[in-house]
């Protein structure tokens, strides 16, 4: 039907315009995909709110590490740090058309260097699992607990259609389909995003539930497996969900090389290097903020040994980068204001 109605408009114009017009309808989802991806950039390099060193949690400091603790998040890291350090290759081995065809690798890489470090970081905090839904869930309580800067704090809850988007004051705007050059406008398509990504987990949520006879929710009057939800019904499932933040929204880059989802976006006709650059900072954002976390749990001697450590395709990377500019700064700071205090 969809495919339909949009033929019907291309009809509409005289037939030179008909190839690129049809080419355009085709290039809509990956545009928003890409809009939704600038906009969190774009907020999270402009939204003027408390930092990690102003955060109670951050200064509540965990108990030191025991020694295997450390290696493991060691290990982590090491995991986390060869995925990004194979996404940034990707920008410098190719043109637009080889990021265009990267994407079969780069949407995964950008998500599981990021789920990597939130490991690490949660580790940190004797949370060690790698199931990927119990590292979601703790990373969504996180969130709301503000153990995060400000900027990425913003969440999704509540039930099936009736979704709550919280800490983004300009979400209930309309989205419109430009890149965002306002925060009204960034904000009000993360807001979408938000929207949309808890829409398809709840629907993924009811299939998993619904296919098992022993969690099914059942008719009250026949005790058949229910096929149509109501609200009452899609209310029993909410507490599966947890929130949605801004790891869900990342979980989205999860595509399979095998899927024709990924042909729809290396077809279309977008800005396929701004694509990735936007991947590329928010991953360099959140692995710095959870190698805060490590450093600090570690110890920033600690931390620093290891990172001189490192392969030597790692040294003198992203990695140290990190470490100047945002690590050692903020732990330092940490430590001056703590001996200050005493």
């Amino acid at each position: 039907m969809k495919e339909k109605e949009e033929e019907n408009i291309i009809s509409m114009y005289p037939e030179e315009q008909k190839q690129l017009d049809k080419e355009w309808y085709k290039s809509i989802p990956a545009q928003v995909f890409l809009n939704y991806f600038f906009a969190i950039n774009y907020h999270l390099d402009h939204y003027e709110g408390m930092g990690l060193q102003q955060l109670a949690y951050f200064k509540d400091v965990p108990a030191e590490l025991p020694e295997e603790d450390v290696e493991a998040i060691k290990k982590l890291l090491l995991n986390s740090w060869n995925t990004e350090y194979a996404l940034r290759t990707t920008a410098e081995l190719g043109d637009e058309n080889y990021i265009r065809n990267a994407l079969h690798w780069t949407f995964p890489q950008a998500y599981y260097a990021v789920f990597a470090s939130l490991q690490a970081f949660l580790y940190t905090r004797q949370i060690k699992t790698s199931n990927e839904s119990l590292v979601m869930r703790e990373a969504g309580r996180l969130i709301v607990k503000n153990a995060y800067p400000q900027a990425m704090s913003f969440y999704a809850s509540g039930h099936f259609d009736d979704f709550r988007i919280n800490r983004l004051p300009l979400a209930h705007y309309k989205p419109g389909l430009q890149i965002a050059g306002k925060e009204l406008e960034a904000q009000s398509q993360i807001g979408q995003f938000l929207k949309t990504t808890r829409r398809m987990k709840a629907k993924s949520v009811r299939q998993q539930v619904q296919a098992n006879p022993n969690t099914a929710i059942r008719s009250s009057r026949t005790g058949e497996v229910l096929q149509k939800f109501g609200p009452q019904h899609w209310q029993q499932l909410t507490w599966r969900m947890g929130y949605t933040t801004l790891f869900d929204l990342l979980a989205r880059l999860r595509i399979s090389n095998s899927h024709r989802e990924i042909e729809r976006f290396v077809q279309a006709d977008i800005d396929f290097r701004l694509f990735h650059e936007s991947l590329l900072q928010i991953v360099s954002y959140l692995n710095g903020i959870h190698e805060c976390y490590v450093a600090q749990a570690m110890s920033l001697q600690q931390y620093e040994a290891f990172v001189q450590e490192l392969p030597a395709y790692l040294q003198n990377s992203f990695v140290a980068a990190r470490l100047q500019d945002k690590v050692k700064p903020l732990l330092q700071d940490d430590e001056q204001q703590l001996r200050t205090a005493a």
